[in-house]
């Protein structure tokens, strides 16, 4: 069964959702230029005592600190995007937790393989927003990959039965897709897209 994380996650409402209608995980965007940015105790008040998933998508910060809020916010992974990325992923794996690294596509040739050992490369669109933009990629762009990993980028109830039947990803990921607006969910639309991963 493909594992299914709904992210940019701004409501507990939500969240209940999320679990409710099966998903794997949840995120939380702890990145200031994103428009469904939560602080980090935001994060750990919406996602306290769910029992799935619990990534913190985070730019830019360094390891000790992100994984100090991973840990302060109940957190059991993190996505680690910018210059400290190699460096926060080691210190995540190390303190027991889920890395989720990305792999921008769009911006030259793609090679999982240099995903750090024990990470999960997640291939979203190449943005200076880190991701979120509701912009997919040319699937045809992809090699074929021999290792778990999970797609991101402009999936939709519509689309994400497509991509999973021409790429076979482990997993995917979506934030826009199943949104009215930045952050607030639809639940029927979460409820469409992970029927139609199964």
């Amino acid at each position: 069964m493909t594992w299914v994380k709904l992210c940019g996650m701004t409501r507990r409402q939500d969240v209940e959702a999320a679990v409710a209608l099966g998903a794997d995980a949840v995120g939380f965007v702890l990145y200031e230029g994103s428009p469904r940015r939560v602080g980090a105790d935001d994060a750990a008040r919406l996602g306290a005592g769910i029992p799935i998933g619990r990534f913190l998508v985070t730019v830019d910060e360094t390891p000790e600190r992100l994984v100090d809020m991973a840990l302060a916010a109940g957190a059991t992974g993190v996505q680690p995007h910018g210059r400290h990325a190699p460096g926060a992923a080691a210190a995540a794996l190390a303190a027991g937790l889920a890395v989720l690294y990305p792999v921008p596509v769009g911006a030259g040739p793609i090679d999982v393989n240099t995903v750090p050992a024990g990470c999960t490369p997640i291939l979203d669109t190449k943005s200076t927003r880190h991701g979120g933009t509701g912009r997919p990629f040319d699937w045809n762009a992809l090699p074929v990959i021999s290792r778990d990993w999970v797609l991101a980028g402009g999936l939709t109830p519509g689309t994400v039965g497509a991509a999973l039947r021409a790429l076979g990803p482990w997993g995917v990921d979506v934030a826009s897709g199943v949104e009215t607006a930045p952050g607030e969910k639809d639940r029927d639309l979460m409820r469409e897209f992970i029927e139609a991963t199964r």
